[in-house]
C-alpha cells in the first residue's frame, strides 16, 4: 500500500504542538489531531506502508519549522516508512495535462478560490502522489483535497481519522481503570489481588 502525506498531516507529525486544522463541518480544531495522525502512522508503519512525502509538502513544513528543520529533515529520513519524492518528469508531464485541461475548462484554477501560486503547489503534492502510485492523500487543504479527488485519489482529512484507542488499564493512579464503578479504585492493593482479572 502507497500513501502519501500532505504539509498538514506531516506538520502535526514531526511538531505535535502545531496548530490543529479545523474541522469543516464544526468550525472548530479537530480533537487529538496529532495523536490521530501518530496513530495513522503507527498502523501504516504495522501494515508496511509505503508514505509518500512529496517535496513541496516537505519544504512547506520546512518552511514553518524554522530552526527545527534539519532535525526533522534528519527524522524523516532515518525512517523506513518515509519515502521522500520529487517533483520529476513524470510529475510535470501529469500537471501540465490536468493545468491545460482546466484551462480549456475556461478555469485554470479548477474551480477553487486559491491564487494561482498555491493551485500549482497542490497541483504539484497531488501529481507526486499520483505518479508514486498512491492510493490515499492524508490532507486538509482543501486545493489538495479537490485536485486528489479529481484524479481520483482517496483524500482523508485529520477529522475523519480514528483517535487511538485509550488504555482500558489507565495510568498509576487509576484514572482510566476501564470501570464505570467509582469504588471499584478504592481497593486497597491487596484486594485488586483476589481479582480474577
Amino acid at each position: 500500500m502507497i500513501v502519501a502525506l500532505d504539509a498538514t498531516a506531516l506538520m502535526l507529525l514531526m511538531r505535535p504542538d502545531a496548530r490543529a486544522p479545523t474541522d469543516p463541518e464544526t468550525g472548530e480544531q479537530v480533537e487529538g489531531a496529532a495523536d490521530r495522525i501518530a496513530h495513522l502512522v503507527e498502523m501504516l508503519e504495522k501494515a508496511r506502508a509505503e508514505i509518500v512525502i512529496p517535496t513541496p509538502a516537505l519544504s512547506e513544513i520546512l518552511v514553518r519549522a524554522g530552526d527545527a528543520g534539519p532535525e526533522i529533515l534528519d527524522a524523516l529520513q532515518r525512517q523506513a516508512v518515509f519515502s521522500i519524492k520529487p517533483f520529476g518528469v513524470k510529475a510535470a508531464v501529469e500537471v501540465a495535462e490536468r493545468t491545460r485541461k482546466a484551462i480549456q475548462a475556461g478555469d485554470r484554477r479548477g474551480g477553487t478560490d486559491e491564487t494561482w501560486a498555491k493551485v500549482k503547489f497542490d497541483r504539484q503534492i497531488v501529481a507526486i502522489a499520483l505518479v508514486e502510485r498512491a492510493t490515499v492523500i492524508y490532507s486538509d487543504d482543501k486545493g489538495v483535497k479537490s485536485f486528489g479527488e479529481e484524479a481520483g485519489l482517496r483524500v482523508v482529512r485529520t477529522t475523519d481519522l480514528p483517535l487511538p484507542e485509550q488504555d482500558p488499564q489507565g495510568d498509576l493512579f487509576g484514572s482510566g481503570s476501564g470501570s464505570n464503578d467509582p469504588a471499584a479504585n478504592d481497593k486497597t492493593p491487596d484486594e485488586h489481588e483476589d481479582d480474577p482479572d
